[in-house]
């Protein structure tokens, strides 16, 4: 019974922090420019590194990893209560642009070609699903395209 006391002591000192924490913190950037500023430049990056077949040296995989990581840590920025527009499909999506981030961050750890040329697809699919989702003026839901 007591140590089922102090873990729920435990548990409720660290969510009265996080709260704190949250609501303390103030974001410098608004999503547009992450979007601008981190994600568009450094997806590009990792894209345009695997259309022209992979780095081709340490300074190029160094980029790619760079990339990757900025990827993978805005999607966690991107869920921010202060961003997520919603607590579904917003998180849902944020979730597959850090997962493409942390995949491609991997492969660029291991100089893995062929496992970062793998994962153009999903990133691609990662800003396209919350796109469709998020810029209707962008990618229409009726699959159309403006």
């Amino acid at each position: 019974m007591k140590s089922i006391c102090i873990a729920a002591l435990l548990l409720g000192g660290s969510i009265a922090f996080a709260q704190a924490a949250s609501q303390t913190f103030q974001p410098t950037a608004s999503v547009k420019q992450l979007m601008l500023d981190l994600i568009h430049p450094s997806s590009n990056d990792i894209l345009l590194a695997i259309y022209r077949g992979g780095p081709q040296d340490d300074k190029e995989w160094a980029g790619v990893r760079r990339a990757a990581m900025t990827l993978a840590e805005s999607g966690n920025l991107l869920i921010l209560p202060s961003r997520a527009r919603d607590r579904a499909d917003w998180i849902k999506d944020a979730k597959l642009l850090a997962d493409a981030g942390n995949a491609a961050y991997k492969a660029a750890e291991a100089k893995d070609a062929n496992a970062l040329a793998s994962l153009a697809g999903a990133l691609d699919a990662a800003c396209t699903a919350c796109h469709r989702q998020y810029r209707p003026n962008v990618f229409p839901k009726d699959g159309g395209s403006k």
